[in-house]
């Protein structure tokens, strides 16, 4: 089994900043891509940032230029820097990560429990 934990989250005004962590542990081969989404009241769960294992980005256009995805793969642990927030990123923000437990594994998905990020006006 894998788990994968979230921290960093909070309440900050508009236009400030924030860092969320992950940290993946168990058992664990390799990661291949990880990722964030975020799930607002009354929303569906949307994809924002993803990275994969050689570190290549994407992110949603809702977020481009303000948030910044990264990875450290010796400590299995994925982050994203936020930057001029809005009250509109409000949400429940979740990581993802497809992980193998074995070379000859397909990759599964695990989910973190989520952490609240909440912007004030």
């Amino acid at each position: 089994q894998v788990q994968l934990v979230e921290s960093g989250g909070g309440l900050v005004q508009a236009g400030g900043s924030l860092r969320l962590s992950c940290a993946a542990s168990g058992s664990i081969f390799s990661i291949n891509a990880m990722g964030w989404y975020r799930q607002a009241p009354g929303k569906q769960r949307e994809s924002i940032a993803a990275i994969t294992s050689a570190s290549i980005t994407n992110y949603a256009d809702s977020v481009k230029g303000r948030f910044t995805i990264s990875r450290d793969i010796a400590k299995n642990t994925v982050y994203l820097h936020m930057s001029s927030l809005k009250p509109e990123d409000t949400a429940v923000y979740y990581c993802n990560a497809n992980v193998r437990a074995r070379w000859y594994d397909r990759g599964i998905d695990y989910w973190g429990q989520g952490t609240q990020v909440t912007v004030s006006a």
